[in-house]
């Protein structure tokens, strides 16, 4: 196996949602023409524009947050190259999932819960601090679904679904790609 360079892709990821976020707030009209809403189906393009979204600076912060730390750990651990594809196609496998059951959707959290769902694969017993406690990734990622799940019940504007997809999409993902795990 060719050992393949780290790349920052995580971090080259957050440059661009951040620079898109700044695109949002002083163009007028942006959001709405690469926003996930019923006008995906005929245009495509917003399965995966809509990632690079974001709703408030908070949405923002949250995401960029967890996309730099769990996108650079799983990046590190099986390369740049695959580490993009668990991204985008759990992004959008989550998008158009969660398409069904949303009138709209914004965010990178579907792939950014694919990144985990896959990290969860590979690496399970890391050690991460989640809820106030150190605790192993598995542990974590199972209080994050199950608050997803609960959070399916309570209406608010968290696309529940698209995470719990994006993490399901990533554990497949990790089992397939924890092979390539460098240690």
């Amino acid at each position: 196996m060719r050992k393949q360079r780290f790349r920052f892709y995580a971090l080259k990821l957050c440059f661009w949602m951040f620079v898109i976020f700044l695109v949002q707030l002083f163009i007028g009209g942006f959001t709405e023409i690469f926003l996930l809403d019923s006008e995906a189906i005929s245009q495509f393009w917003r399965f995966i524009t809509s990632i690079f979204l974001h709703g408030d600076f908070t949405h923002l912060l949250y995401n960029l947050f967890a996309l730099a730390l769990f996108g650079s750990m799983l990046e590190r651990l099986i390369g740049g190259r695959r580490f993009l594809v668990v991204f985008f196609v759990s992004g959008i496998l989550a998008n158009i999932f969660s398409v069904n059951f949303y009138d709209s959707s914004l965010g990178a959290s579907g792939a950014i819960f694919g990144i985990i769902g896959a990290l969860i694969v590979v690496r399970p017993w890391m050690i991460v601090w989640a809820f106030g406690l150190p605790m192993p990734l598995v542990l974590a990622g199972v209080l994050w679904a199950v608050g997803d799940a609960i959070g399916i019940f309570m209406p608010s504007n968290i696309a529940n679904l698209a995470h719990l997809s994006g993490m399901f999409f990533g554990l497949i993902f990790g089992a397939f790609y924890r092979k390539y795990s460098r240690v």
